[in-house]
């Protein structure tokens, strides 16, 4: 579908993104589906992982991450989310996505198996995701956020152009307890 073609909301963003395969230098990130699930579940069984995740459970339930997983299809066709299964040589080794979406603004996001850190995946894969956004998706405004005691998320957040606006106490499921998270914002252009 032509970017003619797509159907812009009340808030400029779009309804009716294709749901194509964004490809980077080294990367592949394919819109997720239900046939991610059980590799999701793998990654998210690594305490290191979703310790840093605000909304996952640990350890994880099989059903609730095929559910999520399930619903990808759907979120992507109303416009409130778009996640990307990231791939490295046919293998997923993470996540990128927008969610929330709302009011010409969503919440970037993405986490990776231990393996995929320090290669610099993350930044590659979050900025396709940024440019998605922006470019593709219409978005006006990104949030994104990170547990403070994740300092290499930030660096990546603020490499890729966010600014930081606060510190913030939040619950952290698979913690559970609360954690101060910092919130950063990306304004696009108008």
């Amino acid at each position: 579908m032509s970017p003619e073609r797509l159907r812009i909301g009340a808030d400029r963003s779009r309804i009716g993104v294709d749901r194509l395969p964004i490809r980077t230098d080294r990367l592949v990130l394919r819109p997720s589906t239900a046939a991610y699930a059980a590799r999701a579940f793998e990654i998210q069984s690594d305490w290191q992982v979703t310790r840093m995740l605000r909304m996952a459970s640990f350890p994880p339930d099989r059903q609730a991450v095929a559910d999520w997983f399930a619903d990808h299809e759907r979120e992507w066709q109303v416009g409130t989310a778009y996640r990307f299964a990231v791939e490295l040589e046919g293998r997923m080794i993470g996540l990128a996505d927008l969610d929330e979406i709302e009011g010409g603004q969503g919440d970037l996001g993405y986490w990776f198996e231990q393996d995929a850190w320090g290669h610099g995946y993350a930044f590659e894969a979050a900025s396709a995701i940024r440019d998605f956004a922006l470019r593709t998706a219409g978005l006006l405004r990104l949030k994104s956020g990170h547990a403070a005691d994740n300092a290499v998320s930030g660096r990546i957040l603020a490499k890729l152009g966010f600014s930081p606006i606060d510190i913030v106490e939040v619950f952290s499921n698979p913690r559970g307890e609360n954690i101060r998270q910092c919130r950063y914002v990306l304004e696009g252009n108008p």
